[in-house]
């Protein structure tokens, strides 16, 4: 069992990395379609696996875009870790709906205020059209993926 969850994690952390590569054009070459597997990690295998995604996922869509905020970027990656923790204890908790809605919020509102301090609000404001395109997209993918997944997993349960 801790051998399939580990092909797992695997798995969805290197299509995070792939999605890190579809990015969504606008103002900031770091917004991707990275998310969509740790929402995945985070609904399917738990709350520590989907953090774990999305911060490599974070990190390698700031490394393909050029790190266009520089070191900050490590402080996203760690909001995107939490974000995905918290959503996978929700999701663990029977929440799921609440749990994408949490994300769909967390990632377009609460991950982008420090920058509000940190940078400015116009900047804030310059990237929410193409963030809150990226994580509809991202939802919207894995909320699309979740429920083969789980059928696959259940019926390769039933036969290992």
């Amino acid at each position: 069992m801790i051998v399939r969850r580990l092909a797992l994690l695997v798995m969805l952390t290197s299509l995070s990395v792939i999605g890190s590569l579809i990015k969504i054009p606008f103002t900031l070459g770091s917004i991707a379609l990275d998310s969509a597997p740790a929402v995945v990690a985070a609904l399917l295998v738990g709350p520590r696996f989907g953090g774990i995604v999305a911060f490599v996922g974070h990190l390698a869509s700031s490394l393909f875009g050029g790190f266009p905020l520089g070191p900050l970027h490590l402080l996203v990656a760690v909001e995107m870790g939490l974000l995905l923790y918290v959503v996978g204890t929700l999701a663990k908790r029977g929440w799921k709906k609440a749990s994408a809605l949490i994300f769909f919020i967390g990632n377009t509102l609460f991950v982008p205020l420090p920058f509000v301090f940190l940078i400015s609000p116009a900047f804030v404001l310059s990237i929410l059209p193409s963030l809150s395109l990226a994580t509809a997209i991202n939802l919207a993918i894995a909320i699309f993926v979740v429920p083969m997944l789980e059928k696959a997993m259940t019926r390769n349960e039933r036969h290992a």
